[in-house]
């Protein structure tokens, strides 16, 4: 799609924050988890910004339709998995609030970019 960077998308560059939050947050999980939660959520969170900006970088706005979509359907997954990290006593509430505060405003400007698209 003609146009600026992914990197302008400000979508983009809240998925980006929340990717490192995530991160940041998966440090702290029991190393047996490496395999899995903790790998799952990060999974997940670098699938929203790598959607978004492969997403963009094709030629026409169905296209970047679909991949945003994918972006959310990883958005909401890892959402789930947040919760699950919460439920077995991995993050506090604080943790679990910011975190899902910042999904959901992920979720807001994907929904934006999705509906601004002709």
């Amino acid at each position: 799609m003609a146009g600026g960077s992914y990197r302008d998308l400000i979508a983009w560059q809240k998925a980006m924050e929340l990717v490192l939050e995530v991160y940041k947050a998966t440090k702290t999980m029991p190393k047996e988890e490496i395999y899995g939660l903790t790998s799952q959520m990060r999974r997940a969170a670098v699938s929203i910004p790598s959607n978004i900006a492969e997403g963009q970088g094709r030629k026409t706005p169905r296209d970047f339709k679909n991949f945003l979509s994918i972006a959310l359907g990883s958005l909401k997954e890892l959402e789930t998995q947040i919760l699950i990290a919460q439920g077995l006593n991995y993050f506090n509430e604080q943790t679990t609030t910011n975190l899902c505060a910042l999904a959901e405003r992920v979720g807001r400007l994907i929904n934006g970019l999705y509906n601004s698209l002709k």
